[in-house]
């Protein structure tokens, strides 16, 4: 069996769980029908469209 040579530092293993502990950037796109900006695959807040298809009332502001 495999013995270890040494003891890990904490510095070692907190990077290495930190590599996927971190939080990703959001994929941020632009609306085809008004242009402003959205997350991907949602429905567009500002116009209410989704793949060219009316899914929101449209509210005034």
């Amino acid at each position: 069996m495999a013995v270890p040579k040494g003891k890990t530092p904490k510095a070692k293993t907190r990077s290495r769980r930190a590599n996927h502990d971190r939080l990703a950037a959001k994929n941020v796109v632009w609306c085809y029908s008004c242009g402003a900006r959205k997350l991907a695959h949602r429905v567009c807040l500002s116009c209410g469209t989704y793949r060219d298809r009316q899914i929101l009332p449209v509210v005034e502001r």
